[in-house]
């Protein structure tokens, strides 16, 4: 029996591939014949422009949701701004309005539960719902890593992302200590990833093989970086049950250019197939 069904994106470091993981993974799940709602936590939206949807045409976001819990505003639930978007994922969409809740959640007791409650009305509707966080340390992160049963945390190459697993571990254990709330996050994705040198992108047989003959090898510089991203991946490794890479690949950005998944558009690309290895990954949670 499927326990595990919302799953949060943090990290507050932008940039390092929340919403196009999110979405992606979203994308092979509902592939796999999933029913799959994303929830779109960020003011900036990108969520809900990278599943094909204008935020500035909506007359109803999450906004509204968040503030139907304060008196004077309109009751609206989730299902009320639900979107049905092309690629078969439902979207909670988010608009830049988004930002004018946080003040006004700061006057409630029970803030942290704000989006928890509000999932629980179609909880039962869907297989899964996936929560895109913004890059930052508020409210909206905090809300969806309660409402959340597990929580992935995305990580980009730079220097910076090992200490960003230590300021999340520490958000992990406040929101334990002060709300009572285990935060599960044993699960991690390094974004943009280079090559090691073992696998050559979008190349092989013959042309690997001469490739490997008359390409000079990698200069003191480039095996110093490599070398960085190895040793980096251990640490990463220490810290999650299960770490997942996901190459650089031009198929990423044009799947969000043309506001689609890349699993509607470049399955077989090498980004493809490691979304697809999470997605399987995500369905296996215990």
């Amino acid at each position: 029996m499927l326990i595990i069904t919302v799953v949060a994106f943090a990290h507050h470091k932008g940039g390092t591939g929340k919403t196009t993981s999110c979405l992606n993974i979203a994308g092979f799940l509902q592939k796999d014949g999933k029913k799959v709602l994303v929830v779109d936590c960020d003011p900036q939206a990108n969520a809900t422009t990278g599943l094909g949807v204008d935020p500035g045409a909506l007359t109803l976001s999450i906004y509204d949701v968040f503030m139907s819990v304060f008196e004077g505003f309109p009751d609206v639930t989730i299902n009320d701004v639900l979107i049905s978007t092309a690629s078969g994922i439902d979207l909670v969409p988010a608009t830049l309005d988004l930002v004018g809740v946080e003040p006004y959640l700061y006057n409630i007791e029970d803030r942290a539960w704000v989006l928890g409650d509000a999932l629980a009305g179609v909880k039962d509707t869907y297989d899964f719902i996936l929560i895109d966080t913004p890059p930052s340390m508020g409210q909206f992160v905090i809300n969806g890593l309660v409402a959340a049963d597990r929580t992935v945390v995305t990580l980009d190459p730079g220097s910076f992302a090992l200490k960003g697993v230590e300021a999340l571990s520490t958000v992990f254990g406040d929101i334990q200590e002060m709300l009572g709330e285990n935060i599960i996050a044993d699960l991690a994705i390094l974004t943009r990833w280079k090559s090691s040198g073992e696998r050559e992108t979008g190349t092989g047989g013959l042309a690997l093989f001469l490739k490997r003959i008359f390409s000079p090898g990698p200069s003191a510089e480039e095996e110093k970086e490599r070398e960085r991203l190895r040793a980096f991946e251990r640490e990463v490794r220490k810290t999650f049950r299960q770490v997942f890479t996901v190459s650089y690949s031009p198929a990423v950005y044009e799947a969000q250019q043309r506001g689609s998944p890349i699993s509607h558009c470049a399955p077989e690309s090498d980004a493809g197939r490691e979304y697809r290895a999470i997605a399987t990954a995500i369905r296996k949670l215990d």
